[in-house]
């Protein structure tokens, strides 16, 4: 019990940083509270939507290919933890506004890219579904919460490191989960 428990708070807190890190540069500018609600609903919509396509994904293969798609879910955790490294590295300037429309759909997507990787291993992690997307949310609109709140202070300093971190927490993830199930402990 208390390793599920685990792993369910290791991946809403990976999620949760990436999340952070795209607040953080979003709260910047300064967003009005009504804006700040919206931004923490579509962030936290998309991080459960993609666990749930991941998850479906992933016991769609799983029935198919066996044994090896626990694998093959993990290896998603690393790529797309190195995805997130990468691209935190390599972020440039956003020039439209990620706090309504197409800015804020555009930001959703790209934070929930992880969870769908993450969505797709979960099936083979030994968690509850249901208890591991509440705490995705709660994360994702803490984590949203926390970085707008503390954009404009931390906004150029925490937020790309915050994106990096998040990303090496998933391989991380990734890599020890993939040792767990090898060594039959998970």
């Amino acid at each position: 019990m208390l390793a599920a428990a685990l792993r369910v708070v290791l991946v809403a807190f990976s999620l949760a940083l990436d999340v952070f890190a795209v607040s953080v540069g979003v709260g910047v500018r300064g967003v009005p509270r009504n804006a700040k609600i919206r931004i923490g609903a579509a962030f936290a919509t998309a991080e459960v939507s993609m666990n749930l396509i991941g998850a479906a994904i992933g016991a769609v293969v799983g029935k198919t290919i066996g044994g090896v798609a626990a694998y093959i879910g993990f290896a998603a955790l690393v790529g797309v933890g190195a995805y997130m490294i990468i691209e935190s590295i390599a972020a440039e300037e956003k020039t439209f506004d990620l706090s309504r429309g197409w800015g804020l759909f555009i930001a959703s997507l790209s934070i929930s890219l992880d969870s769908l990787g993450i969505g797709f291993s979960i099936v083979y992690i030994g968690v509850p579904l249901v208890v591991t997307l509440a705490a995705v949310a709660v994360a994702s609109v803490a984590a949203t919460t926390l970085g707008l709140a503390f954009g404009k202070r931390f906004g150029e300093r925490v937020g790309e490191r915050a994106g990096i971190i998040g990303g090496i927490m998933l391989v991380a993830t990734g890599g020890l989960f993939a040792i767990l199930k090898y060594m039959h402990v998970q």
